[in-house]
């Protein structure tokens, strides 16, 4: 038994480590593409674009060991949620890259095409945060560290505004006529993949504290749908009705007698 569980954690750090690389590939590679992006580097975006094709086997990979894990080791409560967790942090990591790849590709679409310095700016500021909150996820992870899991989402507030930002300095560079559409359109998709990379940093920290406490995030929604669920919205004379949570029987059964009754 003692020799089954020793191999089970030995698996076990197998995978946790290759996550821990894939994602610093990940992370290393927001930078590249973020400067790729700025100098309008096409050798560098062809670079990214096929190196992919690693990311996914490695993900396939890492997978297929989880996979194999479960069906041989059958773990249990905490070394059962790591393998989950690991599952489905796998997926994070597979879907950021490929935001990266999006953001070189969107920069030979604008290749050419010269930007205004505060366009540059905030592409540069974004590709920072983005990198810092899938750095921070990593660590959280490596770490078991729960507080500082949490905290990714508050962090990923600060990413969400530069997006923002970004999309009213579109706006204001091609009123100017410093940009025209297409290039525009394609500005504000790239913000739009590195705001999506900061969410799936923030779903990193997620599976993270899923893993130390069990904590599932999904049960916070569905708690409120059910809350919604109570209470019918269509107001009678201004006030919600309350739905009750028990079934009456409204059907009409014959009397039976006292004396009779079984």
């Amino acid at each position: 038994m003692n020799e089954l569980r020793k191999s089970f954690h030995t698996e076990l750090d197998h995978v946790k480590s290759e996550l821990v690389r894939l994602a610093a590939s990940v992370t290393e590679s927001i930078s590249r593409a973020t400067q790729i992006l700025l100098d309008q580097d096409l050798e560098g975006a062809e670079y990214i674009i096929l190196g992919d094709d690693e990311i996914d086997a490695r993900t396939l990979d890492v997978e297929e060991e989880c996979y194999q894990i479960l069906a041989l080791q059958a773990p249990v409560a905490s070394d059962l949620r790591a393998i989950v967790g690991a599952l489905r942090m796998s997926a994070e990591i597979e879907r950021s890259a490929d935001l990266v790849v999006n953001i070189c590709k969107a920069s030979r679409r604008i290749y050419g095409h010269e930007l205004d310095p505060k366009l540059r700016g905030i592409i540069s500021k974004m590709g920072e945060q983005a990198q810092v909150l899938f750095g921070h996820a990593i660590d959280a992870y490596v770490e078991m560290d729960e507080a500082k899991a949490a905290s990714i989402d508050d962090m990923d507030s600060y990413l969400d505004g530069l997006q923002k930002q970004f999309i009213q300095a579109i706006f204001e560079s091609h009123a100017a006529g410093n940009v025209d559409l297409q290039v525009a359109v394609q500005l504000a998709v790239v913000a739009r993949f590195y705001e999506r990379i900061g969410d799936h940093a923030v779903n990193i920290g997620e599976r993270v504290r899923f893993m130390v406490t069990g904590w599932v995030p999904e049960h916070d929604g569905a708690a409120r749908h059910r809350a919604r669920q109570a209470v019918d919205l269509t107001p009678v004379g201004g006030i919600p009705v309350v739905k009750s949570s028990v079934s009456l029987d409204t059907s009409v059964r014959p009397f039976t007698p006292p004396d009779e009754r079984i």
